[in-house]
């Protein structure tokens, strides 16, 4: 059976022992994932359940709200992903800057020693916690030797980056991050940011009315509400997949942005569904679904046409080279 606790105090008195792992686990990317890979194997080792203990919301939006960065995903995502690699339960913790105030030893104890008797916690090497953060991969080691329990440390995951400081590092390795995902975002490269993650980039939304300038266009889309959850990448024309309520996939060209052709457009974030299985549009109603946008590769910027002729042409480019790039691409991956 699954577990997801909303807090330690729905964490059953007679579970355990656990391999225990924490994080946030902002987008739950290559490096969170060879995270939870060597839980597995350690729990499988020690014959101890596997537990992910996880925070909300991200520590960064209690401690500078004002500069926090946008979440990669939202947390019934995160949790989803976590559970996804096959762990026995979830721990999200409610995080304040009451329950900041723990000590690194008193955070310890609470959480790993005493809410879930863990025989074993996995980390990277840069682990930080307690007050302050001063907790680190020493401390931990040292409250492990103290109260018991194994400190197994997972090696840093990296990938080549294509965008390096340096032109001539060519690609230099670099640590998988939450923060090298929303840099590869914020840049349109979604792409960079498939290979970070594992699978390409989404974000959540429920389908609401717009202006209704593409069906007038002859390219009617999915608009999806300003409230949206998931990190938006730059304004430009995408390559994607719609995955609709139902759990159908379907190809289509995402446009992210304000549409700069038509005066006081808000930014927005639509898809246009390829090869749409009808002739009448009220055949194919997404209105008030919550669907899922992929991003597979970016087109093009945003770019202000001269009228609506122009960007009808560009438009018609656009899907074919949509078209293109997804009939190669495995859908989710």
């Amino acid at each position: 059976m699954v577990h997801i606790w909303r807090g330690l105090d729905e964490v059953p008195d007679d579970f355990g022992p656990a391999a225990v792992t924490v994080g946030n686990f902002d987008g739950v990317h290559r490096g969170h994932q060879q995270v939870l890979a060597q839980l597995e194997r350690t729990a499988r080792e020690s014959g101890s359940k596997t537990v992910a203990v996880t925070f909300d919301p991200h520590p960064a939006q209690v401690h500078r709200p004002d500069t926090a960065p946008d979440l990669i995903m939202g947390i019934e995502d995160r949790i989803a992903a976590l559970l996804a690699f096959g762990l026995d339960a979830v721990l999200v913790l409610h995080y304040t800057l009451e329950f900041a105030q723990q000590t690194a030893e008193e955070f310890v104890k609470n959480v790993f020693v005493d809410g879930l008797r863990a025989s074993a916690v996995v980390v990277g090497h840069d682990v930080r916690f307690g007050r302050g953060n001063t907790g680190d991969l020493r401390t931990m080691e040292e409250l492990g030797r103290k109260h018991g329990f194994d400190v197994v440390v997972v090696e840093e995951f990296t990938e080549k980056d294509p965008e390096p400081t340096e032109p001539a590092d060519d690609g230099e390795e670099r640590r998988c991050s939450s923060t090298w995902v929303r840099e590869a975002l914020d840049r349109g490269d979604v792409r960079t940011a498939a290979e970070i993650l594992g699978r390409p980039h989404a974000i959540h939304g429920e389908v609401v009315h717009g202006a209704a300038r593409g069906r007038a266009l002859g390219f009617p889309t999915a608009n999806l509400a300003h409230d949206s959850i998931g990190h938006i990448p730059a304004d430009g024309i995408y390559a994607g997949w719609l995955l609709d309520a139902a759990g159908t996939r379907w190809p289509a060209a995402i446009s992210v942005g304000s549409n700069p052709t038509f005066a006081g457009v808000a930014r927005q974030v639509e898809a246009h569904v390829l090869d749409r299985p009808d002739e009448s549009p009220d055949d194919f109603d997404l209105y008030g679904q919550n669907v899922v946008v992929e991003f597979v590769e970016r087109l093009r910027g945003m770019v202000a046409y001269r009228g609506p002729e122009a960007l009808v042409e560009q438009m018609k480019v656009d899907v074919d080279q949509a078209r293109r790039i997804l009939v190669g691409a495995k859908p989710g991956a």
